[in-house]
């Protein structure tokens, strides 16, 4: 996220662009950043219609335009954002709530077996534990613990 705040910042963004918000989701963030102060920027520079944004973490309720969330899975357990490379072609079909990362299929495994998991963002406390045990976001993004 910091990254596109700066590219926003130094206008970078242009219309048609896809920001893709990765490393935000339940492990990645950890805890489901949402990425609000990117919606906002675009919003102030008249982007927010123009340009779309994709990310594992959440948009919130005040969000208008193409802004897809919490799409699993995450990069931060190896998904597809987590390969996506500046200035590549994604396909967006909202009929069929697909995105389609517009690489060969070979490249994609090829980047997908070379992947690495960045470091942790959280190094002690609580929030550790929730970056390693969180489900998915389509699975509600809670602990699965059995405490009885």
């Amino acid at each position: 996220m910091e990254d596109a705040l700066d590219a926003l910042r130094k206008h970078k963004i242009n219309a048609g662009d896809i920001i893709v918000l990765r490393y935000e989701g339940p492990r990645g963030g950890p805890g489901l950043t949402d990425i609000f102060k990117v919606m906002g920027y675009l919003y102030s520079l008249g982007l927010d219609k123009k340009c779309a944004v994709v990310t594992d973490g959440k948009v919130s309720g005040f969000a208008k335009g193409p802004f897809i969330c919490q799409v699993t899975p995450e990069a931060a357990v190896g998904g597809p954002l987590a390969i996506i490379k500046e200035g590549e072609k994604i396909e967006i079909n909202l009929h069929e709530r697909k995105l389609n990362l517009l690489v060969q299929d070979e490249e994609i495994k090829k980047r997908l077996q070379e992947w690495v998991a960045p470091a942790p963002r959280v190094k002690s406390g609580f929030l550790t534990l929730y970056a390693r045990l969180a489900k998915p976001t389509n699975k509600g993004a809670g602990l699965d613990l059995n405490l009885r």
